[in-house]
């Protein structure tokens, strides 16, 4: 008998496969203020962005663990590296990067995407980016997408310095404390006035080291009347210690702009991903928000938008799907200040094999939103008794007209359908699938297509082996 092909399986050569470490620098586990002076150094930080990253650390000894979401219980920081770099400088060209830590990148098709669809890419291995590169038709537009090491120091400094962190500010949480500690890597990306960039820019960031934790920041401004696309990737290996992710994006999109952010994470199950996201959206602006979360032990991510100008708007469509050993708490939060502003939320669910997901939706309709419209959809599917789905939705409305909708739906597969299609002539299996790959289906159309593509295969191969 033909032996099934499970997505354990296929991450072990697609994604589990590991680097050697012999020629990287690493920081020992714990977070001292020792170990926020040495990364400082080692960035070559402005005396500023030192007394932030002291502040921060005080900040995160400071704050408890959240107390909502999976217990954090069992992430212990003495155990977690703040700081692992390869021993290789940031490559522009990329022949220029080592050949273990090129060939990483290339099993993950980065470059071959560069090559075909991206207008520009940066390469994040640990800590630190190892490969920076935009097309010379997107700088001559004047965009920058740059390292945020570059641009602390850059001609657009200031900016940096007046952006940093204040959509997502230290005292918020604890592990926007811990970031603002030992952040390390990340893109600044900024769009002037009028300017429409057609073809995406692209940041993936690899976590290869057993034991360590990645805090990427990302921060973008979109100026007025523009547009980018923004795609996040992310992997990492599976170990059978604690990795860590507590990245943090900051978005401002402009008067008449839209942003859109595409991520598709699957990071091994070894990982706490407690990530950050926050959107500032001006008058008549729009941001994007499309999610697929895959992988991970634990994960705490719910991007944010503040519609602050008139007639902003925020849609979010994301989708997770949870297995054995995962807890995938998840979901969105809009506040609605300005008038006649409007949000849209399409979330969807997957669980199998015992795997839990969450889904928290906040919903702030401030006194000021006259006339602001909200809605919220958020539908699940459990592949057997053993898994476990959970919708918690909270509104809070301060103006007497607006319009506010949620909807939630928890099922299982119809077994009428599956028989309906068995008398077609597909096999039990091949059934399954593909009600769940239909029941995805409004989520992969919103990604870019190498992403959603990918998003499929996952589902298909999760899928194979799943009765019986």
């Amino acid at each position: 008998m033909k032996k099934k092909t499970k997505i354990d399986d296929i991450n072990r050569n697609l994604y589990d496969f590991k680097d050697d470490e012999s020629d990287f620098y690493r920081l020992s586990g714990g977070l001292t203020r020792e170990t926020v002076e040495t990364i400082s150094r080692e960035k070559n930080d402005p005396e500023w962005m030192r007394e932030f990253r002291l502040r921060s650390l005080k900040l995160y000894n400071k704050i408890p663990l959240p107390d909502w979401g999976p217990p954090l219980d069992e992430l212990n920081m003495e155990d977690i590296s703040s700081y692992v770099r390869a021993n290789t400088s940031m490559k522009g060209k990329w022949e220029e990067v080592p050949a273990d830590i090129k060939n990483t990148f290339e099993r993950l098709g980065i470059p071959q995407a560069e090559r075909e669809a991206l207008a520009g890419v940066g390469a994040q291995y640990d800590s630190e980016l190892v490969y920076h590169n935009v097309k010379e038709e997107v700088t001559k537009k004047g965009v920058v997408y740059t390292d945020m090491e570059s641009a602390l120091t850059g001609p657009y400094a200031d900016l940096v310095k007046s952006k940093f962190m204040r959509l997502l500010p230290p005292q918020e949480h604890k592990f926007m404390a811990l970031h603002g500690a030992v952040w390390s890597g990340g893109s600044f990306v900024y769009v002037p006035k009028g300017i429409h960039l057609d073809i995406p820019l692209q940041s993936y960031f690899r976590l290869n080291a057993p034991g360590a934790g990645q805090y990427e920041h990302t921060l973008i401004i979109v100026d007025d009347d523009a547009y980018l696309h923004f795609i996040e990737g992310c992997s990492a290996p599976k170990y059978n210690v604690a990795n860590l992710h507590a990245g943090c994006v900051e978005i401002y999109v402009g008067k008449n702009s839209t942003v859109r952010y595409s991520t598709i994470e699957n990071w091994s199950k070894n990982m706490y991903n407690l990530n950050s996201k926050r959107a500032l959206v001006e008058e008549d602006g729009t941001i994007e928000w499309i999610s697929g979360s895959f992988g991970s032990h634990t994960s705490y991510l719910y991007p944010n938008s503040i519609l602050k100008g008139d007639r902003s708007k925020s849609e979010y469509t994301g989708i997770t799907f949870s297995g054995s050993g995962q807890d995938l708490d998840t979901g969105t939060k809009i506040v609605h200040i300005g008038k006649d502003t409007t949000s849209f939320v399409n979330a969807k669910s997957i669980s199998k094999s015992g795997g839990r997901n969450t889904f928290r939706s906040s919903v702030e309709i401030r006194k000021s939103a006259k006339n602001a419209k909200s809605s919220v959809s958020c539908t699940s599917l459990m592949l057997d008794d053993k898994s476990r789905s959970d919708t918690i939705p909270s509104m809070d409305v301060r103006t007497c007209d607006a319009d506010i909708g949620h909807e939630a739906k928890i099922g299982k597969i119809s077994e009428e359908v599956i028989f309906y299609l068995m008398s077609r002539g597909i096999d039990e299996e091949e059934a399954r699938a593909m009600i769940v790959t239909g029941f995805a289906n409004p989520i992969a159309k919103e990604l870019p297509l190498e992403y959603a593509v990918e998003m499929n295969n996952l589902i298909k191969l999760e899928m194979e082996g799943a009765i019986g």
